[in-house]
């Protein structure tokens, strides 16, 4: 009573932590593997076998079995990095299944609730299907699928018409075909009436998933799997597979021809005398004469429109492989000649490199060489007495220079060591220090400005010139014009006057010319000092007498 309060405590608390809505997809999942497994646990160490089918029905009866199943139709954006607690989840929600005792609710567990797990385990066989690092998982829940239905063969038509696995059939990846196969082949060999249970449809579709792999499939251990099923199904149901093995014209001969020779001719043998003792057996005269000729010939259509479906849909997916193949050796071909362009101007530039620097260095020697011959002949051209001195001259000529480019390496590299950092930290104190006074000085004359009061405008408060203020000004101006009175000018020349005329906008007249008249006195004329007088005036201009006249006035 104590282990049985306790299964019913672990479970109910289970149930509780279930429902609480703030679990997130992770997990939710990680509580159902720990629960589960926690629950099998604690009643495989007992002896008793129906502790454990109470412990299955308990999870059945309180929903937790209703929760994997929930669990198993998220959507794969919230099973994301969580396919390994899935697919343990589904191994875990199998072996619950098998051995319940619904009891009371016995058709709604065969009828709802085991299809709805086998179409949950399909659907995420399905996603972890098209994932190469989750082959293994595959492997785990396809194994699941098989353990479910060898104990409910009832299921066998939901597999088979499931759009999940008909997803799975259309993979072209050889280990998940021959996954399929086996999965058929460990639930037959399991229990030994399997397919003596199935309907004539569920054995019809099993034979089409066979026939249609060993026709379009060419992996030997497809078609070896593929052979032993069709023998096992045959050793189980006896003559009734025969009739319906007609109904797949040349499969003795397609057997004979792709399938000799693969490393097992004997199980191909045996099948192919299976085929040939059918056809001897019955005809199709009699088929027709039976009431399963509307189910063969309903078969046969079936099975052509797949084989149909399936060649268009493989030469498809062919003719796109090779136009995205043709696609990608261009574009390999194209980036294979890039590099070896490259790698051809690389190696080209090198050489010129070589080349140049091969051309340099003779150049420098012929140089050398012609330096030391013109150095030779003159020392030839030299007196004895002097080649001693002038070598001496070179040699402390040379020993300057090296000195000199010496010194400046050491200083160089005294001033970078311990100079620049210095020199550069004072003019960044400099710097700063600048940048403060100006900062200061800004301030102080904002502050001063501040503090001064405002100017008023000049004209503000400016009286008019009265009476009194005009006599004393004009009292200063006759006192300075006595005390700085100026000479008496000179008569202005002829050009001042000109300007003046000219300033006045008076025109000045044209200068008569001079009269040709004697210079001295005629014979005979009285009055010799009038004549030559009268002899001036006519001489002198008319503009000229009048300005002396009005010069003469003004003094």
């Amino acid at each position: 009573m104590e282990l049985v309060e306790e299964e019913e405590a672990l479970i109910s608390e289970l149930k509780r932590q279930l429902e609480d809505e703030d679990l997130t997809p992770e997990q939710k999942l990680s509580l159902l593997n720990h629960g589960l497994d926690k629950a099998l646990n604690s009643v495989a160490v007992q002896t008793n076998s129906s502790a454990l089918t109470r412990v299955k029905s308990q999870l059945y009866h309180s929903g937790v079995l209703s929760h994997c199943v929930l669990a198993f139709s998220l959507p794969p954006s919230r099973l994301r990095g969580s396919w390994s607690a899935a697919a343990t989840l589904a191994y875990l929600t199998s072996s619950c299944c098998v051995g319940v005792e619904p009891g009371s609710r016995s058709e709604a567990f065969q009828k709802l609730f085991l299809p709805s797990v086998v179409v949950g385990l399909l659907s995420l066989a399905s996603r972890l299907m098209s994932r190469a690092e989750c082959a293994s998982l595959f492997r785990k829940v396809m194994d699941s699928v098989g353990w479910l239905l060898s104990a409910h063969p009832q299921l066998t038509t939901q597999v088979l018409s499931s759009v999940h696995y008909e997803q799975i059939q259309m993979c072209d990846d050889a280990a998940v075909s021959l996954r399929c196969i086996q999965l058929w082949i460990q639930t037959g060999t399991a229990s030994r009436d399997f397919f003596s249970g199935l309907s004539e449809d569920s054995v019809l579709l099993l034979l089409n998933e066979a026939v249609g792999q060993l026709a379009f499939n060419s992996f030997s251990a497809v078609g070896g799997a593929s052979v032993r099923l069709m023998l096992l199904m045959a050793s189980q149901l006896g003559l009734r597979l025969q009739p319906l093995l007609l109904s797949f014209k040349g499969l003795d001969s397609l057997l004979s021809k792709d399938w000799k020779g693969r490393g097992f001719d004997q199980d191909v043998d045996k099948l192919i005398a299976l085929v040939q003792s059918g056809a001897d057996i019955r005809t199709p005269s009699e088929f027709q004469e039976s009431d399963d000729v509307c189910v063969l010939q309903a078969s046969r259509e079936r099975v052509r429109a797949a084989c149909l479906i399936q060649a268009a849909w493989r030469s498809y997916r062919t003719r796109r492989r090779v136009k995205s193949l043709s696609r990608a050796v261009s574009a390999l071909q194209r980036r294979y000649r890039a590099r070896r362009r490259q790698q051809q101007q690389q190696k080209e530039a090198q050489q010129w490199e070589e080349e140049l620097r091969y051309q340099v260095c003779l150049r420098r020697q012929r140089a050398r060489r012609e330096f030391h011959q013109k150095q030779r002949r003159l020392l030839q051209l030299l007196p004895p007495e002097q080649v001693q001195t002038y070598l001496q001259e070179c040699e402390r000529r040379a020993a300057v220079v090296i000195q000199s480019f010496w010194r400046g390496f050491r200083e160089r590299r005294r001033y970078s060591s311990t100079l620049r950092i210095p020199l550069r930290e004072s003019q960044r104190q400099q710097q700063a220090a600048r940048r403060l006074q100006r900062a200061v000085r800004r301030f102080l004359e904002k502050r001063r400005s501040a503090r001064a009061p405002p100017l008023s405008p000049l004209w503000i408060g400016q009286e008019g010139l009265t009476d009194s203020r005009r006599a004393e000004l004009k009292q200063q101006v006759e006192e300075y014009i006595t005390v700085h009175r100026m000479p008496r000018p000179f008569p202005p020349s002829r050009q001042q006057t000109r300007r003046l005329s000219r300033a006045r906008r008076v025109p000045s007249p044209p200068e008569p010319a001079m009269p040709t008249m004697p210079l001295c006195r005629p014979a005979g004329c009285p009055g010799g000092g009038r004549w030559e007088s009268r002899l001036k005036r006519q001489a002198t201009p008319t503009w000229r007498r009048g300005w002396r006249r009005s010069w003469e006035g003004f003094t």
